[in-house]
């Protein structure tokens, strides 16, 4: 039984011992040392994880800068050191030794020059996910010369609120706030799945009528808040006549280790039987839902895309069709594009010693696997997208934390682990091994949408689970849309939501039998 959801503190202490291994480094300058003092930001004591953030000022940057923070596609556009805090009184000093643990360098080995710094207590341990968010506590904008051995002293001031904007009312959007039993046994606490049923905009004036029902989960950096927007951009469509008249579920799949993609998991929980034998159930008394599998669909982008497919091929007598966009990969053999099963695999570096791009745009890399993961582990060893593979996929070590799929000093691939990522979440291996039981109730009902030009190499993995589908005789529905990337893909000529139209007609004429023998309508 799990006492908390957070990662436990020898999770930290262990992550700790393996990043301050690998950064720290004999250097000939002088240490760089932040003294952080907790100012009127918090009237009581404080903990969290200390970030330091130093950004290059040009001799040309005239505006001041009021905000320092990492740079999501230029990885080393920020440095950050980085350091846990047990206990923090007010008024008193902390000394931050910004050359243990920093990416992508020792401060003491920064360019010389005048620095943009800002400090960040993240006392959630979520910055890896939500960035800064309400009740992390943040210093001014100093500036300064680094390295050097004297830093002006850093005052955490202010406290980020709560975002108080108001959602945009609407009668049709019901919160989600449903404690599950299997999730809360698991924890040994109570845990809740929550979201937004989105009923239809003639549900009220149609008391007798049913509804087909469209399960759908945000990818990493999802929130409830941006669920509810989404959920208003669908009813919103509805009303208008530009989309058929269905229930639409977005449910919350973030935790404090980063996504649970709905799957049961050693680490996380049974998200998947929380959804499908708690959640679920509840919804179809509660609302006017179709309630059989005809009627249940699925769809979600990147890791809710993923989720959505893994939710079809686990539980295929329940759905009735997925409808998965760029999904994480599902064939493990091509994993963002680097194979894991491979002798001697890494996923820093390629046979050649290149480095293994994360992420990329026509053509030109725009972070590498090797500066996203040691930033991540930076900024925190919990919560980031690569953790969240982990916490999902992974075993659990004799610590209680999960085992590391790649040694993150060298890159190099822990085959032992990724046997059991295979024997448990690949999606292709688990055809090739079930097939004959799951055809029945699976086949024709994955339709797999993707751009060409997916910024992850995400469309890799999707062609890999195709050809296997193929070889297994299955009903297949892949398509891969030329030039769109990661974020464009739902763009259809001028409507920046096309393809949430698109497959909402495709899921409607599914749930109503009118699919049958009809050419997909392609993006």
């Amino acid at each position: 039984m799990r006492t908390s959801c957070r990662p436990s503190r020898v999770v930290i202490r262990r992550t700790l011992a393996v990043v301050t291994a690998f950064f720290a480094t004999s250097v000939t300058a002088a240490p760089v040392v932040f003294h952080v003092n907790l100012g009127q930001a918090s009237e009581a004591p404080v903990s969290g994880r200390l970030l330091v953030f130093a950004k290059l000022i040009g001799p040309t940057d005239k505006t001041p800068v009021t905000r320092v923070n990492m740079d999501q596609v230029d990885a080393s556009a920020v440095s950050i050191a980085a350091q846990e805090v047990a206990r923090l009184e007010p008024g008193a000093t902390i000394e931050l030794h910004a050359d243990v643990t920093a990416f992508p360098a020792p401060f003491s080995q920064l360019r010389p020059g005048r620095y943009a710094v800002q400090a960040v207590l993240d006392r959630n341990h979520s910055y890896n996910y939500t960035g800064r968010s309400a009740g992390d506590l943040v210093s001014g904008v100093v500036a300064m010369d680094l390295p050097g051995e004297a830093t002006p002293p850093l005052t955490l001031a202010t406290a980020i609120p709560e975002n108080t904007a108001p959602l945009a009312p609407n009668a049709d959007i019901h919160a989600i706030d449903f404690q599950s039993p299997a999730l809360s046994r698991f924890w040994g606490r109570a845990i809740a799945l929550r979201g937004w049923v989105v009923t239809p905009p003639d549900y009220a004036s149609q008391p007798r009528k049913r509804y087909p029902t469209v399960y759908y989960t945000q990818g990493f950096g999802g929130t409830l808040r941006s669920l509810h927007a989404l959920g208003v951009a669908r009813w919103e469509e509805m009303k208008a006549g530009k989309a058929p008249q269905m229930i639409w579920v977005a449910v919350d799949q973030s935790s404090p280790a980063g996504t649970t993609e709905f799957a049961d998991s050693v680490n996380n929980g049974p998200w998947g039987e929380a959804l499908t034998a708690e959640l679920i159930p509840s919804l179809e008394r509660q609302y006017r839902m179709d309630g059989k599998p005809g009627g249940r669909l699925l769809t979600g982008h990147s890791s809710g895309g993923w989720a959505a497919l893994w939710l079809q091929v686990k539980y295929p007598e329940l759905f009735g069709g997925a409808w998965p966009t760029s999904p994480d990969a599902s064939d493990f053999h091509d994993f963002s594009g680097i194979d894991l099963y491979a002798r001697d695999a890494n996923v820093y570096r390629k046979p050649d010693g290149t480095p293994w791009p994360l992420a990329h745009d026509k053509g030109r890399m725009l972070v590498s696997v090797e500066d996203y993961a040691r930033r991540e582990f930076v900024v925190g060893p919990y919560g980031g997208q690569i953790a969240s593979f982990e916490w999902v996929f992974s075993p659990r070590g004799a610590d209680g934390s999960p085992l590391p799929m790649f040694d993150r000093t060298t890159g190099a691939v822990d085959p032992a682990v990724i046997a059991y990522w295979k024997e448990h979440y690949d999606v292709a291996e688990l055809l090739r091994r079930q097939w004959p039981k799951l055809r029945r109730h699976l086949d024709g009902k994955i339709h797999l949408i993707v751009g060409a030009a997916d910024t992850f190499s995400l469309d890799g993995a999707a062609r890999r689970l195709e050809i296997t589908m193929k070889e297994l005789g299955a009903k297949t529905d892949f398509r891969y849309v030329e030039g769109r990337t990661h974020f464009d893909l739902y763009t259809v000529g001028d409507d920046k939501r096309g393809l949430y139209k698109t497959i909402a007609a495709e899921m409607y004429a599914t749930a109503r039998g009118r699919d049958r023998g009809r050419t997909p309508t392609r993006p």
